[in-house]
Formats: C-alpha cells, sequence, structure tokens
C-alpha cells in the first residue's frame, strides 16, 4: 500500500460529457513466450489474448495485447500487492520481463455517439466498428502523443496515454469536441 503523500494524484485532464479519467490502476507490461502467458493468465485470473490487437477482460482486470510476446496488464490500484506477489510467483521460474508502468500511464474513457469521430479528428485508424471492433485495442497516436487504444463498447473507448501527455489529449479532445459542435449546429441552420 503507498503511503497517503506517495499515492498517485491524476494529472489536470480537461473533461467534457465524452471525456471522463478512469480511477488509478495497477499496470504491468509483460513480454515472454507462451508459458510466460498461460502462466500469467491463470495468476492474473484474465485469459490473455493471443489474437493480435484483442483484449480481454474481468470485472476491473484487463489484458491487452501490444505485440507478439507482449501484454499490457491492467487492475484496481487496490490490487497492487495481490496481483504483484501473484504473478510474480506464477512467472518465477519462466523467461519473462513483467515492469510495472502504472507511475507512467493513466486512463480516460471517451463515449458517445460521437466518440469515434472524436478520436478520427487526431487519430490515423479506421475506426468504424466493422474496422475496429468491441475489444479491439492497439498503439497508436492521438494528435501528436502515442496512446493505447481499446474499444469497451460500440460507442466507448478507453485510452492510456503517459501521464505527461494526458493533458495535452484531454485538451485537443475538448477542442476537437468544440469543433464538431460548432460543424453540428452550422448543419441545421
Amino acid at each position: 500500500m503507498l503511503k497517503p503523500h506517495l499515492q498517485r494524484s491524476p494529472p489536470p485532464l480537461t473533461l467534457t460529457r465524452a471525456l471522463q479519467p478512469q480511477p488509478p490502476a495497477t499496470r504491468y507490461i509483460l513480454r515472454g513466450g507462451e508459458g510466460a502467458r498461460a502462466a500469467a493468465a491463470d495468476a492474473f485470473g484474465v485469459g490473455l489474448p493471443a489474437t493480435p490487437c484483442r483484449a480481454a477482460s474481468s470485472g476491473v482486470r484487463a489484458a491487452l495485447w501490444l505485440g507478439p510476446d507482449e501484454w499490457l496488464l491492467l487492475a484496481a490500484e487496490s490490487e497492487t500487492d495481490t496481483v504483484a506477489a501473484a504473478l510474480q510467483d506464477a512467472l518465477n521460474s519462466l523467461p519473462h520481463s513483467l515492469v510495472d508502468v502504472s507511475h507512467r500511464q493513466t486512463a480516460c474513457s471517451l463515449s458517445g455517439p460521437q466518440a469515434a469521430a472524436l478520436l478520427n479528428s487526431g487519430c490515423p485508424l479506421d475506426l468504424d466498428l466493422r474496422a475496429f471492433p468491441v475489444n479491439m485495442c492497439t498503439r497508436t497516436v492521438l494528435a501528436k502523443a502515442q496512446v493505447v487504444l481499446w474499444r469497451t463498447a460500440v460507442q466507448s473507448f478507453h485510452l492510456e496515454v503517459a501521464r505527461s501527455f494526458a493533458a495535452y489529449v484531454s485538451l485537443f479532445l475538448a477542442e476537437a469536441a468544440r469543433g464538431m459542435t460548432i460543424i453540428d449546429q452550422g448543419a441545421r441552420s
């Protein structure tokens, strides 16, 4: 458990109805082969996807495929010690890399009927539901910031972003939303 003065505070975000901060989380980057993937899945309680660019979740825990031997593991901040102990025990005898990246990233959710269009104002991916279905995830860019983008529902996305870029990303999305509102109002005139 972190001491109160050492706990992570959320970075400043420009919030809108569509953009909301996510609670602090425990985050690990796991790298390893099939044995490490299977052992970590058992210990973590969520299957680590073997299919590229897919996410799996159970409750507040999630595993996102980032590369052929790389996953982002997400859990509630209150589970830090439990998750760390379980993963360390399970992976102890297997070749792997497990790095706690909780301090470097933060997360926000973007939801609503215009969420994909809003992201596409700064993201080059095709976010049509047929091209980027629910539970698809990938590293990409949003404006000039690298993010991990995960579609959690038809009109909802989870964004993992470096803490130092969180304010920039939220300001960018707020400005893009303002621009979309002006365009929508002009179309109704």
